[in-house]
């Protein structure tokens, strides 16, 4: 079942999250890591190769996702009207953080003119480049909103595992391989 259904999430979607999930850790951890290289460090060039690399197809996948989830079926929320309310502002909150770390990594990379390579298979160009103090207000950002984004992901795990274990109810399960 590629699809959603309005009670489970299709394989489309349950890849999606999990790639999604996988990358944001991956991004974070090689982000954090990275700042603690030296200039003369092997991976002070190579680093930044897939963090750019990477961010930018978690963009693009993103973009994906996004796309998919207005032209499908969304599975009905679990729980009460709290916990739906609260699920929805997450995801809301989950897609912005993503959104605005990807640009504002976007908009470090490309301060100087520079385009990104994605991989070595093609270039993403620098289309803005004359916003003052670009690099250093643009890095600001993008630190707090990945911060931001790893802590409500976390979040967002707490709370699938508490309707796993205390509410006893499908919303992991339907997220782990799509329901009958």
């Amino acid at each position: 079942m590629l699809k959603n259904t309005s009670s489970s999430y299709g394989w489309l979607a349950i890849a999606i999250h999990w790639l999604s999930a996988i990358a944001v850790i991956g991004l974070f951890a090689l982000g954090y890591w990275m700042l603690t290289l030296s200039y003369y460090d092997p991976w002070y060039r190579l680093g930044p190769w897939w963090h750019k690399s990477i961010g930018l197809s978690l963009l693009a996948l993103t973009l994906l996702r996004m796309g998919w989830r207005w032209m499908t079926v969304r599975p009905e929320l679990i729980g009460s009207r709290f916990e739906k309310f609260g699920a929805r502002v997450v995801h809301a909150l989950l897609y912005a953080l993503l959104l605005v770390t990807m640009v504002s990594g976007y908009l470090i990379s490309t301060a100087d003119g520079s385009a990104i390579s994605v991989f070595d298979w093609f270039e993403v160009p620098a289309v803005i480049t004359t916003l003052p103090e670009q690099e250093e207000i643009a890095g600001d950002i993008h630190w707090y909103a990945a911060l931001s984004l790893v802590i409500l992901a976390g979040v967002h795990a707490l709370a699938a595992i508490r309707h796993h274990f205390w509410n006893k109810d499908a919303t992991l399960k339907r997220m782990l391989k799509p329901q009958k």
